[in-house]
């Protein structure tokens, strides 16, 4: 360790996955996010982290709203978090009256980080031009950040509108709320400060990107003089072995299906975005998936990940730590991965590498 004052955040994803991909119920992939979620709470991590996505194998979880609903009831104290909502496929202003529910049941902090989506199959199955995503995105938070200050207000933009003059109920409780945008890039990121939030990242990046997102969303906030206290999280995924060698093996092939399970769900073959108004770099990042899907291919972006032994993995942490991020949301679970490689891998993190990291 490097002495430094540290106090930072460990979170996990509650994912509805499964080991064996061919034979597993949808009650089966949800029962063992359930499985993981109790193991997370008695091991004491901070929050569990739920994804959104629609109609395939990745990740079928339609509504995290609901599942931090029921995790609320279920491991009370436990910090909630979604990793994304998708703004432009919801009505803003029920959301936000979803949130202020949500900010009542939980007795932890909520952490919403929110994003506009990537594949196409399920934009094009609500019947939403990906082109507008962008500027829904921007109209949705409007109205959630007017609605949570639990006051009247009526808003009229080019794709949403609150008709009448109302105020939500009930009235939130805002200082359990903390907003987040996902970005991908440095242009989004100074996007996301002009909008008055933090941002969520994830370790598909290696470091020297990370640092060009953060410093570009810096440096606007800076402009702007947003100032935005609390948590800076990221996204990462986590194996703990007793070497590096036996990490990076284990993980080598189980990352590799879960590219090809990605690939599949925003069909990265068919670049649908190098057409569309505000997604054309997603080609290029998207172009890649497919590549990632043989193990060969894997060495530079495992090396970016909290993948090998426990003081490898705190070597790791500390380096993300000096780039700004305080918040590690770990992704133990993946479609295909052991229930066992799961639960070893949370419980060795929370014994052997988390306390070096609490003040």
């Amino acid at each position: 360790m490097t002495g430094k004052c540290q106090n930072l955040k460990f979170g996990f994803t509650a994912a509805a996955t499964s080991a064996d991909t061919e034979c597993s119920s949808d009650g089966e992939r949800y029962g063992q996010m359930l499985t993981d979620c109790k193991l997370g709470f008695e091991l004491g991590y901070d929050c569990a982290w739920v994804l959104e996505h629609h109609f395939t194998d990745y990740f079928p979880t339609p509504s995290p709203i609901v599942v931090m609903s029921h995790l609320a009831a279920a491991f009370p104290g436990l910090s909630l978090g979604s990793c994304v909502l998708v703004l432009p496929w919801y009505n803003p202003l029920r959301l936000a009256e979803e949130i202020s529910m949500l900010s009542h049941f939980c007795k932890g902090d909520l952490h919403l980080a929110f994003g506009r989506g990537t594949a196409k199959i399920e934009y094009d199955a609500y019947g939403i031009d990906m082109s507008s995503a962008k500027e829904r995105f921007k109209e949705a938070i409007r109205i959630i950040n007017q609605a949570l200050l639990g006051e009247p207000f009526e808003f009229k933009g080019d794709f949403y509108e609150v008709g009448r003059k109302v105020a939500i109920r009930p009235t939130p409780n805002r200082e359990k709320i903390h907003f987040y945008g996902a970005v991908g890039s440095k242009e989004s990121a100074a996007g996301n400060a002009d909008m008055g939030m933090p941002i969520l990242l994830n370790t598909q990046f290696p470091p020297h990107m990370l640092k060009k997102v953060t410093t570009g969303w810096q440096a606007r906030a800076d402009e702007i003089g947003f100032v935005a206290a609390g948590d800076r999280p990221i996204s990462t995924n986590c194996v703990v072995a007793d070497s590096d060698e036996e990490a990076r093996e284990v993980a080598r092939g189980y990352m590799a299906s879960f590219f090809a399970l990605q690939a599949d769900h925003y069909e990265a073959d068919a670049d649908h975005w190098k057409d569309i108004e505000g997604y054309k770099q997603f080609s290029k990042t998207f172009g890649n998936l497919r590549k990632m899907a043989d193990p060969a291919n894997l060495d530079g972006f495992l090396d970016n990940q909290l993948i090998g032994s426990p003081s490898t993995i705190a070597g790791k942490l500390e380096e993300y730590r000096d780039l700004g991020f305080n918040h590690f949301i770990l992704n133990c679970a993946r479609e295909g991965w052991p229930a066992e490689l799961r639960k070893i891998t949370m419980q060795r993190f929370a014994k052997e590498i988390a306390p070096g990291f609490k003040n």
